[in-house]
């Protein structure tokens, strides 16, 4: 099982967007699980309005929180943000895992999690909260790959930075210290709209952070602003069966963009 973190320090750039059409387009040809930890249960809300995965009974807090966590089996899985709880897990900070006792406990409950689900799904795709918490932490130190969206204005490149190199969970730091074989698939542009101003901020990250990019062709990969996801969101339904022109063009433009990933990945779809 291939496990895909998806993370980004600032709120609002479609994180959970992309995980829960991701995963859609996975579970077309294999097992999936989706792991909630962000207490405001963007990704649980339309998986579960859908009714296409099997909403287990075990909330996402559980799988950190809980020795010996257990999920149902079935081809695609969503473990639910559980609110309450998870917002609890705010007052553990980043430092607490590798040095804090209670915060170790939670990264190996998951990590012990993830082994024992590994023979029965595919892929795992985590979205947390963008506070550095416990949460963000835990998945990172236990994640084979991470994917950070971004949107194309100055807090967002002022941000790589801090998302590379901060002292406790910067990707670079996990790398080197927790988790070596963690992998970044990359940094990919969301919500892009053709404006000057995008294009001119597009221009710069590909100027000075190229290899953070998602290559494609003779481009990056990027996501533009279009009606069609949050519709789609809303429904509960993959983007492309939303029955819709724009929904369609939609789906034209992203479908490339997750083959690109998913082979980053190793996954054959």
């Amino acid at each position: 099982m291939k496990t895909e973190v998806i993370v980004n320090q600032k709120g609002g750039v479609g994180k959970s967007a992309i995980a829960v059409q991701q995963a859609y387009y996975l579970a077309e040809s294999m097992r999936v699980i989706v792991i909630d930890f962000d207490h405001q249960g963007n990704a649980t809300t339309p998986l579960r309005e859908g009714d296409i995965a099997t909403v287990s009974a075990t909330p996402a807090s559980h799988l950190l929180t809980r020795p010996g966590a257990t999920v149902e089996a079935e081809r695609f899985v969503i473990v639910p943000a559980d609110a309450d709880e998870l917002r609890q897990l705010e007052r553990f900070a980043d430092r607490e895992v590798n040095g804090g006792k209670q915060g170790d406990a939670y990264a190996s409950n998951l990590q012990a999690f993830l082994r024992s689900v590994d023979a029965d799904f595919d892929v795992c795709i985590i979205d947390v909260n963008p506070t550095p918490d416990i949460r963000m932490i835990s998945a990172l130190v236990t994640a084979d790959y991470v994917l950070s969206p971004i949107q194309l204005n100055q807090e967002a490149i002022n941000g790589i930075g801090t998302m590379l190199n901060h002292k406790h969970i910067g990707i670079r730091r996990i790398q080197q210290m927790l988790n070596p074989g963690l992998e970044l698939i990359g940094v990919l542009p969301n919500l892009v709209e053709p404006t000057p101003f995008q294009r001119q901020n597009f221009a710069a990250i590909a100027t000075h952070y190229a290899s953070l990019l998602i290559p494609n062709g003779e481009g990056f990969c990027s996501i533009r602003r279009t009606t069609a996801i949050p519709e789609a969101q809303s429904a509960g339904v993959p983007i492309w069966k939303l029955g819709k022109t724009s929904s369609r063009d939609a789906w034209r433009d992203i479908k490339p963009v997750f083959d690109i990933i998913a082979t980053r990945m190793g996954l054959t779809t």
